[in-house]
């Protein structure tokens, strides 16, 4: 992830070209991993900043923000956040990488909705406050072949029972913008500074317009991220219109191909919900219909 230089270059933007935003200010960091935003932060002027992630890569933390001069300025936690008493009761600013793939799934969303409530100062800022998630139809016909209908004949043996399990677990992958066979519509939008944890379960309709006449294999997804709060805008993009990262894009591929003619809408509703047992599992469902096809509805868990 230190690597993603999207993600990272994005936030060290967002970070050290508002110095005015941090100078002398308390920061709270969210899920610090090996610290690099809280080292960021005090670059950019913080009073202090304290760190909390309940990973052992905390260790090693404690060891790079010493080993680059920041022991007297960075407090390190290691814990859950929602068990945790911290040693700054309010911050002026909170600070976290939360996202997840299909931006929701494994994410620390809800970590940062429970710290905003207990820590963020009244009137804080939060880095990253805006969130958007699109979904789009694309032509995937290669990759369908080898994913899903590779299980009708497995060396000469029928393994179908397993097309369908294979066909309800989405793909993360890189897919190109050439692939993208409809104009993309946002499905999600989430506001930091005031969503609720109830919000990260969602049911929305979607109108996708084919824009050249092709076949559908699958539906993609992936999200937007922006610091709005800056003077100085940063944003960034998952999209197949945009630079890699490691997020990718997410694939839910259909039982069926569909046939679009350019200007025909593809039109639907997709919910979304955290799974019963394990919360940062998701279950997703998106049901939809064409011109030429009826109503199909089909059940995904991301797990």
């Amino acid at each position: 992830m230190l690597k993603d230089t999207v993600r990272t270059g994005s936030y060290r933007s967002a970070i050290i070209n508002n110095p005015h935003l941090f100078k002398d200010k308390t920061v709270l960091d969210v899920g610090c991993g090996t610290g690099i935003l809280s080292m960021f932060a005090v670059k950019a002027g913080a009073a202090h900043v304290v760190g909390i992630d309940m990973s052992n890569i905390i260790d090693q933390a404690a060891k790079i923000v010493e080993a680059n001069g920041f022991k007297d300025s960075i407090t390190l936690v290691k814990g859950k956040l929602e068990d945790t008493e911290l040693p700054i009761k309010q911050f002026d600013i909170i600070i976290s990488e939360w996202m997840g793939y299909f931006l929701l799934y494994e994410s620390m969303l809800d970590t940062v909705l429970e710290a905003r409530d207990r820590y963020l100062k009244p009137g804080g800022l939060i880095f990253p406050d805006n969130a958007t998630m699109y979904l789009a139809a694309i032509e995937d016909q290669e990759y369908k072949e080898e994913k899903i209908n590779f299980w009708d004949n497995v060396y000469g043996f029928d393994y179908s029972c397993i097309k369908d399990i294979a066909l309800r677990e989405p793909l993360v992958d890189t897919v190109e913008l050439k692939a993208v066979a409809t104009d993309p519509c946002i499905i999600k939008r989430i506001n930091l500074t005031t969503a609720k944890k109830e919000d990260l379960t969602f049911s929305a309709p979607f109108e996708l317009r084919a824009t050249r006449t092709d076949f559908v294999h699958a539906f993609l997804a992936w999200f937007d991220i922006s610091f709005d709060c800056t003077h100085k805008k940063v944003s960034f993009s998952t999209g197949p219109h945009a630079r890699y990262t490691h997020w990718k894009q997410t694939v839910f591929y259909t039982p069926d191909t569909l046939r679009i003619s350019e200007g025909e809408k593809v039109v639907g509703r997709l919910s979304c919900a955290p799974n019963a047992r394990n919360n940062r599992d998701l279950d997703i469902t998106i049901s939809y219909s064409t011109p030429n096809s009826p109503r199909t509805q089909v059940e995904y868990k991301m797990y």
